[in-house]
């Protein structure tokens, strides 16, 4: 088990004023009432397979059960920080936070916890998930419509993408993103000018799972936090069907404090040791599990 003393953090940056700064709303209220948005239709993106279009057109509301989590390691973690997105490359986390006027990117060392690299956003964005592209960082807002883009070495600013709807969660393939928006839709999007390329509904029994939050592309599936919830939902994007759950309700007792914690949100892959670091919005640690769909 991995401990170490209270992480320091290297004196902030911040970014300047937006051109067109959101107002400052609470979150869960907020979110509650605007993240739900049900569709009717599947859109799959250009690259899905024949075969995966011929799995679209099969019902498939199997039960799919829950697999539970055996925590393997532990590592300290910023109890400040209201985790909105986590990836792990060579050796580091990298992470960013939201809330209005809490919100930045940083890199992280994994072994003490100690934040070696932050930029805080101005306060009127909101950070939500981003990912890790080569030597790149992109880091979603939730309303503002941008898309920071960071040299993953330095954090220095690189540019900006823009979208219509909200940003929540966002992962990466080899070829495009993932990105959730707080509804059952995943949408995807060019790893160059980030302009949609499809969108595929996600279905759980044959209902749309909403809320769909920080995601985490594992292989070829998406690991996906459903917001207010302790499951996890692997997901098919060629076809939006949950093949697996995740039960992480269980991490809670791991937790040296459960004082102020917010929801289970943060999945990290490391591809070497094929293992998944979880955990949550104001949490005290992160979690190392085997990877749930092989165990």
């Amino acid at each position: 088990m991995l401990r170490s003393t209270e992480p320091t953090e290297e004196p902030t940056t911040n970014i300047g004023a937006p051109p067109r700064p959101p107002p400052a709303r609470p979150v869960s209220e907020d979110r509650i009432a605007e993240a739900a948005r049900p569709t009717s239709t599947i859109t799959v993106s250009s690259t899905a397979t024949a075969g995966a279009q011929a799995d679209l057109e099969q019902p498939q509301s199997e039960s799919v059960s829950l697999t539970e989590l055996t925590v393997v390691d532990i590592h300290d973690h910023d109890p400040d920080a209201f985790t909105q997105g986590l990836a792990f490359r060579n050796g580091r986390f990298y992470e960013s936070t939201g809330l209005y006027g809490g919100s930045s990117v940083r890199i992280v060392d994994p072994v003490s916890g100690e934040v070696l690299l932050s930029i805080a956003l101005d306060k009127d964005y909101f950070g939500e998930g981003l990912e890790v592209v080569g030597d790149r960082i992109v880091q979603l807002t939730w309303k503002s419509g941008i898309a920071f883009i960071w040299d993953a070495q330095t954090l220095e600013p690189l540019g900006t993408y823009t979208y219509e709807g909200e940003g929540w969660g966002l992962c990466a393939f080899a070829d495009h993103f993932v990105m959730s928006d707080g509804s059952s839709t995943l949408a995807f999007r060019d790893l160059d000018t980030f302009e949609v390329l499809g969108e595929v509904e996600v279905i759980l029994e044959g209902q749309p799972v909403h809320h769909l939050n920080e995601l985490e592309c594992v292989g070829d599936v998406v690991y996906a936090n459903v917001w207010f919830s302790d499951e996890i939902m692997v997901i098919s994007p060629t076809t939006g069907q949950v093949i697996a759950r995740v039960d992480g309700s269980s991490l809670r007792q791991h937790l040296t404090s459960t004082e102020g914690i917010d929801v289970l949100n943060g999945i990290a892959y490391d591809p070497n040791r094929r293992v998944l670091y979880l955990t949550g919005k104001l949490w005290p640690e992160i979690f190392e599990v085997p990877l749930p769909t092989e165990t």
